[in-house]
């Protein structure tokens, strides 16, 4: 009983870290850059859920209705005023970008809300469900699983069947050939750094409701995100979910002591022997 609920635990931590790993792995195999500021992204989801819901009264999850759309249209203009115009120059330039974005939006989120801890308080953050002896679930945890999930299911959804989705693989593949179809490329990116944004405000609810975070937390959910794209494969959203539900179960086998350790060294094993990833297009 006690090996069920350790994979469950892990299981059920893997959804989250998938979530974290599927706005950057849109921007690796979209746009093929290396967006270092996406942890910072993931953090200030998290300060607007956390406000927002402490303002209004509601719950964390209902405030993703509002900080999802100004999060894409954050991210659409970044990518369209600025990262566009420095990827002309060439690829360095922009992961050089990413990483001034990171320290200042870093440095900007200390300034405007402290060094001190924050968390959404939420009323069933310490409720599970029983589901035998010795047998627990996290509602908390369910919940967050389920979020990730759902937002996996329908990006996939969205790639795979709308106009807009293909003209976005389409690009991917092969961005010249693309453009001679009538694909506008600049504001594919543009969509495509929006949407991870959008995925990245998610994120920072469900952290936000989940653990306790920091302005400079930033850094730890990049690296988690970074392992998610390297073994799931860049551009696979599908890949993103086996990669969070590989390394979620390495930590909580490992435990706290060495449950850090096991997914960074899986994370160099693939860099070694397979650097493509699992489901690499």
């Amino acid at each position: 009983m006690q090996v069920i609920q350790v994979i469950i635990n892990g299981i059920l931590l893997g959804g989250i870290y998938a979530l974290l790993g599927v706005g950057m792995t849109m921007m690796f195999g979209i746009v093929k850059l290396t967006n270092l500021a996406h942890g910072e992204f993931i953090i200030i989801g998290a300060y607007l859920s956390t406000i927002l819901a402490n303002a209004i009264g509601v719950d964390p999850i209902l405030t993703i209705i509002v900080t999802v759309p100004i999060m894409f249209l954050v991210g659409m203009g970044l990518q369209s005023g600025l990262i566009n115009r420095v990827m002309k120059i060439g690829s360095e330039p922009a992961l050089l970008v990413t990483f001034g974005l990171s320290i200042i939006l870093a440095d900007a989120m200390l300034l405007i809300f402290s060094a001190d801890a924050q968390r959404a308080n939420v009323p069933y953050n310490t409720a599970s469900l029983r589901i035998a002896q010795g047998l627990n679930i996290s509602v908390l945890d369910l919940i967050v699983f389920c979020i990730s999930l759902a937002t996996i299911i329908v990006l996939s959804i969205f790639l795979k069947k709308t106009y807009l989705g293909r003209s976005i693989r389409a690009t991917s593949d092969d961005t010249q050939a693309a453009s001679l179809m009538g694909v506008n490329v600049n504001r594919t990116y543009a969509i495509a750094m929006g949407i991870a944004m959008a995925t990245a405000a998610i994120a920072g609810m469900c952290v936000s409701m989940k653990w306790v975070y920091y302005p400079s937390s930033g850094g730890n959910y990049l690296l988690t995100a970074f392992g998610v794209v390297v073994i799931g494969g860049m551009g696979s959203i599908p890949g993103t979910l086996i990669a969070g539900l590989i390394l979620g179960l390495a930590q909580v086998i490992g435990g706290a002591n060495y449950g850090q350790l096991i997914a960074y060294v899986l994370m160099v094993l693939f860099l070694a022997v397979r650097p493509q990833g699992l489901f690499s297009k």
